[in-house]
């Protein structure tokens, strides 16, 4: 059923016909009719129309001189006090331009070019703009944020000081900009790790990483600061002990929009804690299952921790797989998958589409409607200059990449994150960034992902990651119902290399001798010893071959 009708012109001596027709096919996504007038339409012909239609709205543009273009709107007002039916009027130009017409105080919405996509979605959705509404206009939950920004994805940034005042004052002034949905907040290894027991926080830890926090009311205060702007969702890091407890913590204090929790890291294995990687595996699949039970959204922020560390890229997309299964298997209904673009970040751009789309189709072959798969993308850390002017580009180009991909949440990178953590103005002027690139390729962006080298190496990688699944799988058959979601089995391919990264650190437990390089833009797999490229058939083979012989230092 229709919502009734938009009309839509550019009027006077003004062309300019894109921002009008722009706003009328959103209008016909909402279920609006729509009737386009054209370019350099008459007051005249625009009141006839409107008299003849009766629309519920009318959109105006004008993007030329403000003087001749307060004088049009006036000939409008005067005119249109004859009308019978009195529509929803809008209006649409420069910031001068815009700035001049507001003084008359005719039009109901102006839109002046700062304004974005998600901003005329709301309003056609709602009746009103995100800046005139309260906390009503905003779901309190990921899914029904999701909704309502849909096709717009939502933006997510990481945001956490050291200082606790200035992070406070940090998010207020990040959620009063509105150019942000969901504030990651960042909390420093100590809140992460001795929440529960302050008595053994570590000096040289406060304020690392990110803001301390001592208690709940620490929690509570930063959320509180939230609730201002577009009222953004907040998220948190899991903690790294203690990880149930902290749950609650976090759902109870901040309404945790949803848990991101790594299956084999935060651990012995990368120095981020102190648990045994087996027991710090049974404690993810424990807090993927506690908040499957509560029906909070999870995230394992999985397999770009291989590829930060050099693994090669069918490692990386097998670690896709088993992130979603396990927790699919743990009872998780709404699973977010992070794709992060540049890791390695020598990778190419089409090769690096091609391994994302591998982890896709790899990934979402598990969901069903009863495990809904939501795509995350991001930019790569080590992808970032140091520049500043250099890194904006690089945040810019890693967005329009994976636009491709059409992530329902892009989790912006600041752009100084090579030099320092992000300061409200860094993630505000990032998200604005990511902004314009968003609104260029949302509607008609070429489509890279049909590239045969892109579909070719897409494949390829498929392909080996099955290999080495399949293998896990029937090698510990015997000792395992289900391998795959199994912490002992998946311990144990990580200690036996089956599952390795170059960056592993060597001792009694881990390897840590899987090498990698770099190939016409791809990470692959190396053999030492004969210098060359292998495929994932032949590198279990010769591990098989090594420990057999009791070689398990041999590096493959």
């Amino acid at each position: 059923m229709s919502k009734g009708m938009v009309i839509g012109a550019s009027i006077g001596n003004c062309v300019h016909v894109a921002g009008a027709a722009h706003f009328l096919s959103l209008a016909e996504d909402e279920g609006f009719e729509t009737l386009f007038l054209g370019p350099a339409v008459s007051v005249d012909t625009v009141l006839s129309s409107v008299e003849e239609r009766k629309p519920a709205m009318v959109t105006l543009g004008y993007r030329l001189t403000p003087e001749n273009g307060v004088t049009i709107v006036r000939e409008l007002i005067e005119k249109s006090a004859k009308l019978t039916c009195k529509p929803l009027w809008i209006f649409g130009g420069t910031e001068p331009v815009a700035d001049k017409v507001r003084e008359l105080g005719f039009f109901d919405v102006i839109f002046d070019g700062t304004d974005d996509i998600d901003d005329s979605i709301t309003f056609l959705r709602t009746g009103k703009l995100p800046d005139k509404g309260g906390a009503e206009l905003f779901a309190t939950d990921l899914t029904g944020r999701l909704a309502q920004k849909s096709p717009y994805p939502l933006l997510r940034h990481h945001f956490g000081l050291p200082s606790y005042e200035e992070t406070i004052d940090g998010i207020e002034e990040i959620a009063l900009s509105r150019v942000l949905d969901v504030i990651s907040l960042g909390i420093d290894q100590n809140t992460q790790q001795f929440f529960f027991r302050p008595g053994e926080r570590r000096g040289d830890l406060d304020g690392a990483g990110g803001v301390p926090v001592h208690d709940d009311e620490g929690f509570e205060r930063l959320k509180a600061a939230s609730q201002c702007g577009n009222y953004p969702l907040m998220r948190c890091y899991s903690g790294t002990a203690d990880v149930i407890r902290f749950a609650e913590v976090l759902n109870r204090t901040i309404a945790n929009a949803w848990c991101a929790v790594p299956l084999c890291w935060y651990n012995e294995l990368d120095g981020r804690g102190d648990r045994p990687l087996r027991e710090s595996m049974q404690e993810a699949q424990q807090l993927m299952a506690f908040h499957g039970k509560l029906s909070i959204p999870v995230e394992l922020n999985e397999p770009h921790h291989w590829g930060l560390r050099d693994a090669h890229d069918t490692i990386s997309a097998a670690a896709s797989y088993i992130s979603a299964y396990n927790a699919k298997k743990s009872g998780v209904r709404d699973y977010i998958s992070q794709y992060m673009f540049n890791v390695p970040n020598s990778l190419s751009f089409s090769m690096d589409l091609a391994k994302v789309l591998a982890q896709i189709e790899l990934t979402e072959s598990l969901a069903d409607r009863d495990f809904r798969v939501y795509r995350q993308a991001r930019a790569g850390l080590p992808f970032l200059s140091g520049d500043s002017a250099v890194a904006k580009g690089q945040l810019a180009a890693s967005t329009a990449l994976s636009m491709n991909i059409k992530p329902h949440i892009i989790h912006v990178v600041g752009y100084s994150e090579a030099i320092h953590a992000a300061t409200p103005e860094v993630v505000i002027e990032s998200c604005k960034i990511v902004r314009g690139v968003v609104r260029s390729c949302l509607h008609g962006n070429a489509e890279a992902i049909n590239d045969p080298c892109v579909t070719a190496r897409r494949d390829e990688i498929i392909s080996e990651a099955k290999y080495l699944l399949d293998f896990i799988v029937d090698k510990y058959s015997g000792e395992s119902g289900d391998p795959l979601a199994d912490a002992a089995v998946l311990s144990d391919c990580i200690a036996r290399g089956i599952i390795d990264a170059p960056h592993i650190v060597k001792n009694e437990k881990f390897r840590g001798t899987l090498q990698t390089r770099m190939k016409d833009g791809k990470c692959l797999a190396w053999d030492g010893k004969s210098k060359s490229f292998i495929d994932e058939q032949t590198r279990l083979k010769r591990l098989v071959g090594s420990e057999a012989k009791g070689e398990r230092r041999e590096v493959i």
